[in-house]
């Protein structure tokens, strides 16, 4: 029998998605962040260091988007390999906190 997914699971599956669109260019970065921002189950179960974290990787990511790549001192690719290695770290905090 499979177990439901917690809410922060799923939020961070909604995150993952929302990651992966951003990166198909079918999602602004504004929208990315937003989203983000808005995954209150999933930031409550990771400790506050995660949230910290999340919340400047999203300001400068929307602080890039302002400006085209060679003129802004944020690579985006650095910063979606940086929201993806948060997001890793996420997945296994949440799955371990899960088999507790």
């Amino acid at each position: 029998m499979k177990l439901a997914a917690s809410p922060a699971q799923d939020q961070l599956q909604a995150f993952q998605d929302a990651l992966e669109s951003f990166r198909a260019r079918g999602l602004t970065a504004h929208a990315l962040s937003e989203l983000a921002r808005g995954q209150s189950a999933l930031l409550a179960a990771l400790p506050e260091k995660f949230s910290e974290v999340l919340h400047q990787l999203m300001d400068r990511l929307e602080s890039s988007a302002l400006f085209s790549e060679e003129s802004c001192s944020f690579s985006q690719r650095d910063l979606v390999d940086s929201l993806q290695m948060w997001a890793d770290k996420a997945s296994l905090r949440i799955s371990g906190s899960a088999s507790i």
